[in-house]
């Protein structure tokens, strides 16, 4: 998520609304230009989604009781692994070999409240790679991303010990409003 944009013009956000952790460098470069390569025009900024993109009938709210919920999280680290695929929707990510539990329990206790939303899909931490993308684009995209993360020699690890919670606008782009820390 995390939009480039820093104040778009009035009319410009819509309801939508997530919770996201970016990923550092330099880890987060790779995966922005690796993101570029895969889908150009992508400018989404890496990162592992607590909170998928939902509406919110009070976003205020639902900052201050994720901010309130997080305060019960200590840091916790996560450990990219191999490429994978989620063959309904077609999407190209990274899994996590480290941090997956604690990416559920974080949700389960996120996804309450003013907050709440019914999700299409069971929530399944990753990092994107390629998505809105075309099931016939999928093998093509799966193996040049696996050619390149085989290519990427730092440390593919990050922890996670802050969550941003952003908001959509009509140009796919997000907008940073709260930064929330773990453990308060």
């Amino acid at each position: 998520m995390g939009g480039m944009a820093s104040d778009p013009p009035p009319g410009e956000r819509i309801n939508l609304f997530s919770l996201v952790t970016y990923l550092p460098e330099p880890l987060a470069g790779f995966i922005d230009r690796l993101r570029q390569e895969l889908v150009p025009g992508c400018s989404l900024r890496a990162h592992v989604t607590h909170l998928v993109p939902r509406p919110l009938r009070d976003p205020q709210l639902a900052s201050e009781e994720i901010r309130e919920a997080l305060r019960e999280f200590r840091p916790f680290e996560i450990q990219l692994s191999d490429v994978g695929i989620f063959t309904i929707t077609s999407v190209v990510h990274l899994a996590l070999s480290k941090g997956f539990d604690e990416m559920l329990k974080m949700h389960e206790a996120l996804n309450t409240g003013a907050a709440h939303f019914d999700e299409p899909f069971p929530y399944h931490p990753h990092v994107t790679l390629a998505q809105q993308i075309s099931p016939a684009q999928v093998p093509a995209v799966f193996e040049l991303a696996h050619y390149r993360w085989a290519e990427f020699t730092h440390r593919r690890a990050f922890v996670v010990n802050r969550a941003t919670f952003v908001q959509g606008t009509r140009f796919n782009t997000w907008i940073d409003l709260d930064e929330h820390l773990l453990g308060g």
